[in-house]
């Protein structure tokens, strides 16, 4: 199975559709509620949930999904009706719809469409005793679905946003040891077409650092991201540094960070990094261990890039 344990912890949505089609003399025998198994829908609905719930023990590659709500509504439709819907069918019969949400890492849908699919085939097996000859399952298909990978890109599209990363590291600026977390930084910024257009190592000074950070914020950067100096250890200056340049801090994303890192080692409570905000500019201050820079840009991209909006001003509601 795929490993999903980086993804995001979100509200996820789905709907998808699907069609029992058949002939008028059936149509009437549903309507009338004259068929030989009694009434179809509860059990179709009841069918559909239990479906639903089983869809991990379906479908080899589908994670536990805790399914935080469902609803299947059937629609009977004369062949009028359908052929708005289904040009192609001409046909009387039955609409599914099934809307599911959960809050967790993997999306929905499967478990909208097993609902669906396990709906009809009820529908069918209930409606076999007619020997009707058009009787069909057809055009199960999602609809929508939200919360997951689509959806992020509405954070970032369309800003052409930039960034500065600045390495704080005694040894590294020394050249006893290689950057790693920096470097990490760039390639998951770039993957989200962030231009990186400045990288820098310096050394745990406070005034460096400051001084750093100041002429990136003089140049408009929108955001600065610094790695180390976040720990506890008698050389990590980076946070207490940066706290006496942001104007306002973004407890939120500190928090993100902790609780995402936290779910993943106990080591991340040790971390003391801040985030805020300079003019129309967002710092955030990440660990220096390459795992803790990479988690914690997990925990907060593509989200934190929708600061820059509300920094100029703009909707603070992403559309």
């Amino acid at each position: 199975m795929r490993d999903i344990t980086s993804k995001q912890i979100t509200l996820r949505k789905a709907k998808a559709i699907g069609f029992v089609a058949f002939s008028i003399s059936t149509y009437q025998e549903v309507k009338n509620n004259t068929l030989p198994k009694g009434n179809l829908f509860d059990v179709a609905r009841a069918a559909g949930f239990l479906g639903a719930k089983n869809t991990q023990h379906l479908i080899p590659h589908c994670h536990p999904v805790s399914i935080d709500g469902l609803s299947i509504e059937f629609e009977l439709m004369s062949d009028t009706q359908s052929s708005l819907l289904f040009p192609e069918l001409k046909r009387s019969g039955i609409l599914i719809t099934a809307e599911g949400k959960s809050i967790g890492r993997t999306g929905i849908e499967m478990e909208a469409l097993t609902a669906v699919s396990v709906a009809a085939l009820t529908i069918y097996d209930l409606l076999k005793p007619l020997n009707d000859a058009q009787l069909e399952i057809t055009s199960i298909k999602l609809i929508h679905k939200s919360g997951g990978k689509s959806d992020k890109v509405q954070f970032y599209k369309d800003l052409g946003q930039k960034a500065a990363i600045l390495v704080c590291s005694d040894s590294t600026f020394a050249g006893k040891r290689e950057d790693t977390s920096g470097l990490i930084i760039k390639e998951i910024l770039e993957n989200y077409d962030t231009e990186v257009i400045d990288y820098k190592i310096l050394p745990d000074e406070p005034e460096q650092i400051k001084k750093q950070i100041l002429d990136w914020i003089t140049q408009d950067i929108p955001f600065i991201f610094t790695t180390g100096g976040t720990g506890l250890g008698p050389r990590d200056n980076t946070v207490e540094t940066v706290k006496t340049i942001i104007e306002k801090e973004a407890e939120g994303i500190s928090e993100a960070m902790r609780t995402y890192g936290q779910m993943r080692t106990p080591l991340a409570m040790m971390s003391r990094s801040i985030a805020g905000s300079v003019n129309k500019t967002l710092i955030v201050t990440l660990p220096g261990s390459s795992s803790g820079a990479r988690e914690s840009l997990e925990a907060i991209l593509p989200a934190v890039f929708h600061a820059r909006s509300m920094l100029i001003g703009k909707d603070h509601n992403p559309k």
